[in-house]
């Protein structure tokens, strides 16, 4: 894949594994939810990349929101004082990879 935001989102998904216990062990149902949002990540993305037309951007459209769901499933337990703040760098890996997956699905004209 010649997709270079591809390696960040494994990246991102790899540094967010050591997260998912602590939901899990106080709610199944968004432990469950923020697993589902962090794998469809990169599967919506490597699907884009080999599509064409509207369906690439709809992969890509879904890719952004699972990320913006997996972020907002980290803020709620997190807002729940089930697990601490995100570190800031996973924070910008976040916002990299929406900005990224936002520029994919309406590039500039």
């Amino acid at each position: 894949m010649t997709l270079k935001i591809y390696a960040v989102v494994l990246e991102l998904v790899r540094r967010l594994s050591p997260y998912l216990p602590a939901p899990r062990a106080r709610s199944s149902s968004l432990a469950d939810q923020l697993e589902r949002a962090l794998v469809s990540i990169p599967l919506n993305l490597a699907e884009g990349a080999y599509s064409r037309g509207k369906n690439r951007q709809a992969r890509y459209q879904s890719a952004a929101a699972s990320a913006r769901e997996a972020l907002a499933c980290l803020e709620t337990a997190e807002a729940l004082g089930w697990v601490q703040p995100l570190p800031p760098e996973l924070g910008a890996l976040f916002h990299r990879i929406t900005g990224t997956l936002v520029r994919l699905i309406e590039p500039r004209r």
